[in-house]
């Protein structure tokens, strides 16, 4: 049966249960932190890589329609990355008689048109340009490389992109990669 509590008696925790509640809430607190980081960290990363990846979209849209306007193309400059010859810059006579250049410099993709410079794409780890003459190769979908701005029809660009969150590169936009092809040459 129910014993009535003494008048004299306190009721209380113990310090042994009280030790034992401090330690459950503690680990309880502690994995509770623990998810509300990792969840903030994930949340970050998703919404970086759906920014880098539309800015990657713009770029690769004016590049595109730009291009395919253009005259044809009439100087790229190169340099050598890490041993390896990489197109850096290109430049093409317009639809207007103007000079058309795309150029990577300090790791930002620049579209220059006269005397207005524009930003396409921020952030660029890696970026190339190849230009292709107008013929396939036999039995293949590729075309011939080319060094002759004369006989280049296509333009193949690719570039990485990438942020860092909270002091580390979390994630790496994959390689965009395409080929343009020049209409009117």
């Amino acid at each position: 049966m129910f014993t009535k509590p003494q008048p004299n008696s306190r009721s209380g925790f113990t310090l042994s249960e009280l030790s034992v509640a401090i330690a459950v809430s503690s680990i309880i607190l502690t994995a509770l932190l623990s998810f509300t980081v990792y969840a903030a960290k994930s949340f970050v990363a998703v919404e970086n890589y759906v920014d880098l990846e539309q800015k990657s979209q713009i770029a690769l849209d004016i590049m595109t329609r730009d291009i395919r306007e253009t005259q044809c193309l009439s100087n790229y400059t190169t340099r050598v990355v890490s041993g390896q010859t990489v197109t850096n810059s290109l430049t093409f006579h317009d639809f207007d008689n103007q000079a058309l250049t795309f150029v990577y410099t300090n790791n930002a993709l620049q579209r220059i048109k006269g005397n207005v410079s524009t930003m396409l794409l921020t952030n660029v780890d890696y970026l190339t340009f190849q230009i292709f003459q107008r013929n396939p190769l036999q039995g293949q979908w590729e075309q011939y490389p080319t060094g002759d701005v004369a006989t280049c029809k296509l333009i193949s660009v690719s570039w990485i992109c990438s942020r860092n969150i909270l002091g580390s590169r979390l994630n790496t936009e994959s390689v965009q990669t395409a080929k343009i092809v020049i209409r009117k040459q």
